[in-house]
């Protein structure tokens, strides 16, 4: 969709971004590979549609990899998600990174088809890892997308080519 505008988040966006990752996360916590964010505090893309936000996208670059943190839309099947994706890849690339990289669990089904649509690799599978990340962060449910058992951590990977 090509009237969808990214910008920066800012200190206005604040409270629309804890509304957001508190009704879709649980919180504004999230835990990535033993780490635990305050998701609202990282650097952040927001997504609007006709001057209204719809789409939100967190992450942290600890060179040389960028790790998406938090991605979220508020409008499925409209390419928001899409659309962030791609602006944190230029913004990776800026960077210095040459790694886009993120956690998924293994219910979220619909995430998996996302990421290797979008030419995401598997490059890890983190078994029981949610068993470890529950003890930083409690309110992880036990059971996720279709009543699937929240497990294990599933990272996957999309190595970034420099800009000429």
């Amino acid at each position: 969709m090509s009237n969808i505008y990214i910008r920066t988040k800012t200190k206005a966006d604040q409270a629309w971004i804890n509304d957001l990752l508190t009704t879709q996360w649980g919180s504004i916590r999230v835990v990535s590979r033993g780490r635990l964010y305050e998701s609202d505090t990282l650097p952040g893309l927001i997504a609007e549609l006709q001057g209204e936000p719809v789409g939100l996208l967190t992450y942290h670059i600890e060179k040389p990899a960028c790790e998406v943190v938090t991605l979220n839309s508020t409008l499925e099947k409209h390419g928001v998600a899409t659309a962030l994706l791609d602006a944190v890849e230029k913004e990776a690339v800026r960077s210095g990174c040459r790694r886009l990289w993120l956690i998924t669990t293994n219910d979220n089904i619909p995430a998996i088809h996302f990421y290797q649509k979008r030419g995401f690799t598997l490059a890890a599978l983190h078994a029981n890892a949610v068993r470890t990340s529950r003890e930083l962060k409690p309110e992880i449910p036990e059971r996720g997308w279709d009543e699937i058992p929240i497990r294990d951590e599933i990272e996957f990977e999309k190595i970034l080519q420099p800009s000429s």
